[in-house]
């Protein structure tokens, strides 16, 4: 199995628009960050961790021919505007994409998005995903697939564990009947939004409070602003790293 970090940024992007920041007007590429997401490669098979805002950009970079499932985190803007994207393959492949959230999310999603679910043939649109909601572990393409709840203020998101490894973004908080699920991993991949404190999102320095909790192999932060310079990477603990869009582990 091999994960392919997509987008290490937050909502904004980085750099952000009307920013002149050293981070923002960074030359290394690390530091270039698109919105959040996740690209999983099993047996042959792709899946994607939400549609995120550039996703387009996301898939041409890295080359993905088709995407065979979406999980969805949750339903802000970020993680779900570039489902349109989907389009593209299935003009290829003509094949629904199914996809997997909790309740909240499917619903939220299919409503601002109906066409994607339901079709508009005036329009010359055609379905694209068969939605499923999920509350247990399930099968997928021979991946195990937890979804882990989260918190993201006062607001539910899932986390996912595949095998060994799970990615927690967009959170502030882990309910204490998750933490079990987050046993024994090979691979953290976690919501570091920025130094300073945010009430949505760990902080670098409450993300480090996680890792040292669950004591992962290795850790990588992600959906980072632009307080966060990848050259700070030399500061944090030894197997903790920050994430950068094109990033692979591989976990074979």
């Amino acid at each position: 199995m091999k994960l392919v970090i997509l987008g290490s940024g937050t909502s904004t992007g980085i750099p952000m628009v009307g920013c002149h920041c050293p981070v923002c007007t960074s030359d290394d590429p690390r530091d270039k960050r698109t919105r959040p997401s996740l690209l999983i490669e099993q047996n042959g098979r792709y899946i994607v961790v939400d549609t995120a805002t550039d996703l387009r950009q996301q898939a041409i970079r890295e080359g993905i021919p088709r995407i065979d499932a979406v999980l969805f985190t949750h339903s802000h803007s970020d993680h779900v505007n570039g489902i349109d994207d989907l389009r593209g393959f299935h003009f290829i492949h003509r094949q629904m994409i199914p996809c997997y959230g909790d309740a909240y999310t499917i619903a939220a999603i299919s409503s601002r998005f109906p066409y994607i679910f339901k079709g508009m043939e005036v329009e010359g649109y055609s379905p694209l995903m068969d939605p499923h909601v999920i509350t247990r572990p399930f099968e997928l393409f021979g991946c195990r697939v937890t979804p882990v709840p989260l918190l993201h203020g006062p607001y539910p998101t899932t986390g996912y564990r595949f095998n060994d490894a799970a990615y927690l973004t967009d959170c502030s908080a882990i309910p204490a009947s998750s933490y079990p699920l987050l046993a024994g991993l090979e691979v953290l991949i976690i919501d570091a939004l920025r130094y300073s404190p945010h009430e949505n999102h760990f902080n670098v320095a409450s993300a480090l409070e996680v890792v040292a909790e669950l004591r992962p192999g290795q850790a990588f932060f992600t959906h980072l602003t632009h307080e966060v310079a990848h050259r700070d990477d030399s500061r944090l603990p030894a197997g903790v790293s920050f994430a950068y869009d094109g990033m692979i582990v591989d976990l074979d």
